[in-house]
């Protein structure tokens, strides 16, 4: 063996260590995602496994891994020792180690089907047996900010899963070409991990209760018998991905004892939730005006006013009349308990809490908060804000923008021809394109925009901390974007564009401001449609 085959040996011993420490790496935070709840266990496992890798990656001179683990080390010494992952730095960690996960794929790995660069959501993997269905399913898919692989064995599914776990599966319940082999290889799948993947059945044969059953125990959350059209499937898809993770409970503690408030803070935080805790009843109200909480827990007996007492304080302001209430005291005598629920309160936990039972309860009182509240704020068909209450946080937002000296921009959306969709193809295909539209706003803007539904064909974008030029170039990209994506229509596709108008607040009220982005739109309208106008120009 010559020099340069031994230093080719040598190279290659050395890069599959880098890769299988930057497996370890995700492994980790893979384990970190399946239950945020303990990940504050994993913290150093996963700060070890990354400062390691970026030394090996170094030293064996891969850039690209050393890199990217050097980013992951750096955020991991932003997550503070013995709290859950902070939301906020979950989003950025989720970034690095897409970037790890690009530089550790096998070549035979990076298929054309992967995703771009700025698709940054772990994938979904397909496992069907109409390859044209697959290849069809996954441009739709990116056009939505997913990042799809197609599999066309089980064992290629199966070792794609154990290196990077995906957010959903979508399985042909005959994938392998006998009956229920499909059935079978998720069921030989789901053993390999802790906490089953979500899997969404399709089957064109097969739809007995026999089969559903046996699906559904392995983890099927959908089953579609027949099988229906991709906008359907997406709209499924995006259900059970990690996009529409639940945003922590904002909980409100007023607690007179320090060492008692103190210990509720731990539990909240080590549960994922956001604390904000008080011990002077006087506090309420700012507290209240300034953490604007989803659940608040108040002890009993307080020196100078009971929680009661306080509740009824609470109840009085109308924004405030749902939250739920949970109090706190040693009193066990259950009329009395009775007695202070009557006033204003939705539980009680008797002290000392049991911090299992106090996490449970909250779970369930703050569910039922948000989804009484989803009714009120939400449009049915969208998921979007209703226009009521797209206007209330427009209010919002100008006054935030007075108190920081902030820009801010409205924009308002009409899909063109929409009248001519519904009559050609029928309502249902109208509202799936309204749906479609909806989506596609959702997972291109920030999370700090706000998206609403403002009536018929009509949608409002309120983008904070963003000037006008800005905003008109975001949306037009988003436009140009969502023209090419084929609308399909039973055996037919089509496509649908929209126009729009965006304004920038300049220190007027919101019903000016709704005007002028109105008359923008008006103008994008006039000429010719399928255009983005700013009201400046």
């Amino acid at each position: 063996m010559n020099d340069e085959s031994q230093k080719d040996k040598l190279r290659q011993h050395f890069a599959r260590r880098v890769t299988t420490q930057a497996r370890v790496v995700l492994d980790t935070w893979q384990k970190i995602h399946e239950d945020t709840g303990q990940s504050a266990a994993f913290r150093s496992d996963f700060a070890r496994a990354a400062d390691k890798l970026v030394r090996y990656a170094r030293r064996f001179e891969m850039a690209g891994h050393a890199e990217s683990g050097q980013k992951v080390f750096d955020l991991i010494s932003q997550w503070p020792e013995g709290i859950s992952l902070p939301e906020g730095l979950d989003r950025q960690l989720q970034d690095a180690i897409e970037q790890l996960s690009r530089c550790t794929l096998r070549r035979t790995d990076q298929t054309a089907t992967e995703a771009p660069q700025q698709y940054r959501r772990t994938p979904v993997y397909i496992a069907l047996s109409s390859e044209e269905m697959a290849s069809r399913l996954i441009r739709q898919l990116e056009f939505f900010g997913f990042r799809a692989s197609a599999f066309h064995t089980a064992d290629k599914l199966i070792e794609a899963c154990a290196l990077h776990k995906p957010e959903t599966i979508l399985m042909d319940v005959n994938y392998g070409g006998e009956p229920l082999s499909g059935i079978a290889t998720i069921e030989r799948l789901q053993e390999r991990h802790d906490t089953p993947i979500p899997i969404i059945f399709m089957s064109d044969e097969d739809g007995t209760i026999e089969t559903r059953l046996r699906a559904s125990r392995c983890g099927g959350e959908e089953f579609f018998f027949p099988a229906v059209d991709p906008g359907q499937l997406i709209e499924k898809i995006e259900t059970y991905t990690h996009g529409n993770t639940v945003e922590p409970y904002k909980v409100l503690v007023l607690d007179d004892s320090r060492a008692q408030a103190k210990f509720m803070e731990t539990v909240l935080k080590k549960a994922g939730m956001t604390a904000h805790i008080i011990t002077d009843p006087m506090q309420i109200i700012h507290a209240l005006e300034d953490f604007s909480p989803e659940i608040i827990i108040l002890d009993m007996y307080m020196p100078g006013c009971t929680g009661m007492e306080i509740a009824r304080v609470i109840r009085q302001q109308d924004r405030f009349h749902s939250v739920p209430i949970i109090y706190l005291s040693a009193e066990e005598d259950v009329s009395k308990q009775l007695h202070a629920m009557s006033l204003g309160g939705d539980d009680f936990l008797t002290k000392p809490i049991d911090p299992k039972h106090l996490i449970a309860t909250i779970h369930n009182r703050g569910r039922r908060a948000r989804s009484l509240l989803a009714l009120m704020i939400r449009d049915s068909l969208t998921g979007l804000f209703n226009h009521t209450h797209t206007l209330h946080l427009l209010d919002q937002e100008i006054v935030k923008c007075r108190q920081k000296n902030q820009s801010l921009c409205f924009a308002m959306i009409d899909i063109d021809y929409f009248k001519k969709v519904n009559d050609t193809f029928g309502h249902p295909i109208g509202d799936r394109v309204l749906r479609s539209l909806s989506m596609f706003l959702k997972q291109r803007l920030r999370k700090t925009d706000h998206i609403g539904r403002y009536g018929g064909e009509e949608f409002a974008i309120i983008l904070p901390d963003t000037r006008e030029s800005d905003a008109r170039n975001v949306l037009n990209e988003i436009r140009e974007r969502f023209s090419e994506l084929l609308q399909p229509a039973g055996d037919r596709e089509f496509n649908v564009t929209f126009s729009c108008g965006v304004a920038a607040w300049n220190g007027d009220s919101s019903q000016a401001l709704c005007e002028r982005a109105d008359r923008a739109l008006y103008r994008s309208k006039e000429q010719g449609r399928n255009c983005v106008t700013a009201a400046s120009e």
